[in-house]
């Protein structure tokens, strides 16, 4: 009898080439642990979730003695206190189990140097081989295919929101393998959208270093390990990039390994010729150097504050009924400082709600010269009674207010809309209530800002000290909210000759007109949030540093309450 034909094979198709994605066991794992260093370092919890075909086929899960103790700082933020893990098994159990679950699996983390140190390292102490796993970041598989303007930051509860994952990141190890796991599908839908089907595609897909890129390595190598600013320069002279570090030579030998994935980053490296630094003596002083030298130099390959004097402003016109206006030059009770004109505008619709100003840009002679009308008020098309019907001293009321209300006087402007927006949630218009609640949040938002920007730069001289965390201090001087002066006392040093070598030698600021006293807004407000970390301490100040007790500030609470109610109807509303 004749023997059957062999089944005929079918044309692997494109996607089939190699192993498709489709039929990759992933296993994605998060650890907790007490730091942040695999050698000194434990696990405190280990969570793994074994998926393939977009299908969760199993899950690892357990919290692990570490055998040291906890810092309260680990404690606050993954809730894992010592209490939990006594009587939990140790790594030496633990991890046995954990290489058998991941056997034969691509191994998924985020930012999974961390995770995948901390196993090889217990593999090391334990007496186990390494199995040298294919490993998958979603932080490099994230910068690879998201934008800058999509996804700012790569962090995992970031990308959790953007994807809208059901599971959210808690600093828990299984919760945010899970979390993670969603984020991985996301972003597998991306590349899938681009060509890559296979395994083999996908890590041909993530960036790798070359040879020119790790030669430039020595560009480095003068570098010091010291906080501070570098700059790196091409080969006309001209900089091509300026950021901060608080390790100069580790931070910049990142430009040359895998980790840097941003593509116009790597083509600045491709470019550079040398790396110049500047070393400050802690991050205040490297942020706010890190901002002039953008000004000055303007780099092509930075995006950000590189026009430190564009921010907007809105000021009262001179005329006899003043109206606002969206400007770039502050002065005198001006409001702001805006990041855009669309921000400055959306303030300037909001108040316009609250106080009767006049909004149309037609100029109108005061009553009595001519005794023209304001044709828009005669058609019921300004939002101001104004000429015509208002003499400049009635109209002068809301000039007044407007005043207090961004000096900080008097915030009757907010009260008012905060019962128009009862007025409309009373009547169910709820869409409109929450675009209009949205729009009082951001007002508040920047008049607090301002208020506050303002009140630092009053100051003719501040004194602020932070601990280093070695038992020394890092110090600031202040002038009218510009960094005149920085530096440190070790510890064991006495901080006050310190301090008063810095004030001596500090930079000379002359205040100028308008409500920031001529200082740049970036730079004021990276000074402000200095200023307001836990533990800064005012050496001296010259004069009280306050703000009235009617500012925005008062508002905050109700700016919070506002967001939380935003942030809960946008997950609400997700299908």
């Amino acid at each position: 009898m004749a023997a059957n034909p062999a089944p005929a094979q079918a044309q692997l198709s494109f996607d089939e080439l190699g192993t498709p994605l489709r039929d990759t066991t992933f296993v994605v794992f998060d650890l907790e642990t007490t730091g942040g260093s695999a050698a000194t370092d434990a696990v405190t919890e280990i969570g793994a979730v074994k998926v393939r075909g977009g299908r969760v086929i199993g899950e690892f899960g357990t919290l692990v003695d570490p055998e040291i103790g906890i810092p309260p700082q680990i404690v606050a933020l993954t809730g894992i206190t010592q209490a939990m893990v006594t009587g939990a098994p140790t790594m030496a159990t633990v991890l046995p189990a954990f290489l058998e679950f991941a056997e034969g699996a691509v191994l998924v983390a985020h930012n999974s140097g961390f995770d995948t140190g901390f196993v090889k390292a217990a593999c090391e102490r334990h007496g186990y081989t390494w199995p040298r796993p294919t490993v998958v970041c979603t932080v490099r598989l994230a910068r690879r295919v998201l934008s800058r303007d999509e996804a700012p930051s790569c962090r995992l509860s970031a990308l959790a929101d953007l994807f809208g994952v059901s599971t959210r990141p808690t600093h828990r190890a299984l919760d945010d393998a899970r979390a993670t796991v969603e984020v991985l599908h996301a972003l597998l839908e991306r590349v899938g959208n681009v060509g890559v089907h296979s395994l083999e595609e996908l890590l041909s897909y993530l960036p790798e270093v070359t040879a020119e890129q790790r030669r430039k390595r020595e560009l480095a190598a003068h570098l010091p390990h010291a906080p501070g600013v570098y700059l790196f320069r091409g080969p006309s002279e001209e900089v091509l990039y300026v950021g901060t570090a608080s390790d100069l030579r580790r931070r910049v030998r990142q430009y040359f390994t895998a980790s840097e994935t941003r593509r116009r980053l790597r083509e600045m490296v491709a470019l550079a010729v040398r790396v110049d630094a500047v070393t400050c003596a802690h991050s205040l002083e490297a942020q706010v150097r890190e901002l002039r030298l953008l000004a000055a130099h303007r780099p092509a390959y930075n995006r950000r504050s590189k026009e430190p004097g564009n921010a907007w402003w809105l000021v009262l016109t001179d005329e006899a009924y003043p109206r606002l206006s969206a400007v770039r030059q502050a002065r005198d009770g001006a409001l702001g400082p805006f990041r855009t004109r669309r921000a400055a505008e959306a303030a300037h619709d909001v108040l316009l709600e609250a106080l009767p100003l006049r909004a149309c840009k037609i100029r109108i002679p005061a009553r009595g010269q001519n005794g023209t009308p304001c044709a828009l008020a005669e058609l019921g098309r300004c939002a101001a009674p104004c000429a015509g019907r208002q003499t400049p001293e009635e109209y002068s009321p809301a000039v007044r207010a407007l005043h207090a209300l961004v000096q900080g006087r008097d915030t009757a402007p907010l009260h008012a809309l905060a019962a128009q927006l009862d007025e409309l949630a009373l009547a169910e218009r709820f869409e409109e209530a929450a675009n209009r609640r949205d729009r009082i949040a951001a007002l508040v938002r920047s008049l607090d800002r301002g208020q506050r920007l303002a009140g630092l730069a009053a100051l003719p001289e501040l004194v602020a000290a932070r601990p280093d965390g070695e038992g020394g201090w890092e110090f600031a001087v202040v002038r009218h909210g510009r960094l005149a002066s920085a530096g440190v006392a070790r510890r064991g040093v006495p901080p006050m000759p310190v301090v008063a070598a810095l004030v001596a030698s500090a930079e000379t600021v002359l205040p100028e007109e308008g409500p920031l006293r001529g200082a740049p807004a970036e730079e004021t407000g990276v000074v402000l949030r200095w200023l307001d970390q836990p533990g800064t301490r005012l050496v001296h100040c010259e004069q009280p540093w306050s703000s009235p007790a009617s500012a925005a500030g008062s508002w905050r609470a109700w700016a919070d309450l506002a967001a939380a109610g935003r942030d809960q109807y946008r997950h609400a509303d997700m299908p």
